[in-house]
């Protein structure tokens, strides 16, 4: 193997891919994309109800924990994150949503010009391959797949019924700039399987000559000489190696992979590196700082009168037949995203746009992991859009095999209490529609009897998970005190980007994975368009 390559990539995730296959096309520069975990050859990664057994599971998931989280009232979360070719979108949720176009404009607002909605949404088309065809939002003819699921269930018409009735209008598509509504979740699916950035973007091209795959090698650090990146430390096959780069460094190892190079490279924040015996090399006190990440508040029903996953998951019988029905069809709760329906709603009258997302599920259970009840169930998941609060990845070790420390601070600010509350509430409304009435839903959680503000409030704590989403550990800004600049370079130091979900300043409104597609392709434009390339 070549140990010298014009582009290094390090992680072959959602970002990674999109990045390798793009500066390879033009065969003039060599590539090498370097991921830590292995072939995303394991089946369970491509049926879709598969990410239940991809979660959790050393050979998808680096199985890292948040610390204890005083607003989850002492609680430590489980915290997914793929390492696997392909990176989350070989485990996540499948869900295509861009968020809306406040989110974008915030951004630019924030000093990041070229970020605006109009400005990114060329490159949210270009990759697209949209199952209904082209249009001013859409585009057709890309690698990224988007379908509709392939599965019904009139418990969730029902829901969607009540949403109406609730005053929240019913829409065809979540991806327009304002999600304001009620519809089914488009799907990052082929055919009832699951399409992940390997398929999409790695498969068609891997006998590109320029373009070298290294899997099961892990970076340790970056090579540094005179304020310049000039390569990485790898571990592969249980020796150190050094692999060179001609022109630039591309992290792309995501929200917690990406400042913990960062800081075991001494890009950081002198106080942290100096106590774990790391020399400075870059002063950069953000780096690991304004984590964000939706925490999902799950409201469960216990229902009457009503088909779930519950009962037919729970049955010897409906097992058979739920697998058959994928086997011949594949169709049915097999093919299914974790979450089929979907709301985008106002907290309170002061929002000009939704605040609050809503995962619904023809299901229900204690927590991840656990079995399903054994009562028809329904699941209305609501998510904080925009919190405020703010936490922290950072390193505890200068070992890269130490896991860093999550510290996502979840409700540490009020108005996240808040809005939680007013979260649980706007559940309850929707649940009460006539159209939900044939059911007798019953509240199973958190409870009928938390009913004041303050009760909502601390009880929050008791049922909100992650949802998965973090970002803004390097995020991008016009000052020099943000980690990167909006070319997503970091600062203070020559031939190094970050291109993840880490360099977003705010999250954006919903699920992460397409935004973080749309991040590399922009940014594998400026990297081409760079005048020294």
């Amino acid at each position: 193997m070549s140990q010298k390559f014009d582009f290094i990539i390090v992680g072959a995730g959602t970002a990674g891919c999109l990045l390798a296959n793009r500066l390879s096309e033009n065969g003039k520069h060599s590539v090498a994309l370097i991921e830590a975990g292995g072939s995303d050859n394991y089946h369970w990664i491509h049926i879709p109800v598969g990410y239940l057994y991809c979660m959790g599971n050393k050979r998808t998931d680096w199985l890292f924990k948040t610390t204890a989280q005083n607003g989850l009232n002492g609680r430590s979360l489980n915290y997914p994150r793929g390492k696997v070719m392909g990176g989350c979108s070989s485990i996540n949720g499948m869900i295509y949503m861009r968020g809306q176009a406040n989110d974008y404009d915030q951004w630019r607002q924030m000093g990041n010009q070229g970020w605006g909605w109009d400005d990114v949404l060329p490159f949210f088309t270009k990759m697209e391959d949209n199952y209904d065809g082209k249009n001013q939002f859409h585009g057709v003819g890309g690698e990224w797949k988007v379908e509709q699921q392939r599965l019904s269930w009139d418990v969730l018409d029902s829901f969607q019924d009540a949403t109406v009735e609730a005053g929240i209008p019913k829409i065809e598509d979540f991806n327009e700039g304002n999600n304001y509504g009620v519809s089914y979740f488009k799907v990052n699916q082929k055919s009832g399987f699951r399409w992940n950035a390997v398929k999409a973007f790695i498969k068609p091209i891997k006998e590109r000559k320029n373009l070298q795959i290294i899997s099961k090698c892990e970076v340790n650090k970056l090579i540094i000489e005179n304020k310049k990146v000039v390569g990485v430390e790898v571990s592969r096959n249980g020796a150190l190696e050094k692999i060179l780069v001609n022109k630039e460094v591309i992290l792309s190892a995501g929200s917690i992979g990406s400042p913990k190079i960062l800081e075991l490279s001494g890009i950081g924040n002198p106080k942290i590196l100096s106590n774990l015996g790391i020399d400075t090399k870059v002063e950069s006190n953000n780096v690991g700082e304004n984590l964000q990440d939706h925490l999902q508040l799950r409201v469960i029903y216990k229902l009457e009168n009503a088909k779930t996953l519950n009962q037919r998951a729970n049955s010897v019988f409906g097992k058979m037949a739920i697998a058959l029905e994928y086997a011949l069809k594949r169709t049915g709760p097999m093919s299914m995203a974790p979450s089929q329906l979907g709301v985008f709603a106002m907290s309170d009258s002061s929002y000009e746009t939704p605040n609050l997302q809503f995962h619904v599920q023809p299901l229900s259970l204690d927590k991840f992991g656990d079995p399903l009840h054994d009562f028809p169930g329904l699941t209305a998941s609501v998510c904080n859009l925009n919190p405020q609060s703010r936490g922290s990845v950072h390193i505890v070790s200068k070992d890269n095999k130490e896991a860093p420390s999550i510290d996502p601070r979840y409700l540490s600010e009020e108005q996240d209490r808040i809005v939680a509350a007013q979260s649980i509430r706007l559940a309850r409304k929707i649940i009460s529609q006539p159209a939900m009435k044939k059911y007798n839903p019953i509240e199973h959680a958190p409870g009928i009897q938390f009913q004041s503000d303050e009760d909502l409030k601390k009880v929050a704590g008791d049922i909100g998970t992650t949802i998965f989403h973090p970002v803004g550990t390097c995020a991008m800004g016009s000052n020099s005190s943000s980690v990167t600049d909006p070319q997503l370079r970091v600062r203070g130091i020559q031939g190094l980007r970050v291109v993840d979900a880490s360099i977003m300043p705010t999250v954006t409104s919903g699920n992460t994975n397409a935004p973080t597609l749309m991040i590399a392709e922009k940014a594998s434009e400026m990297i081409l368009n760079s005048t020294k390339f």
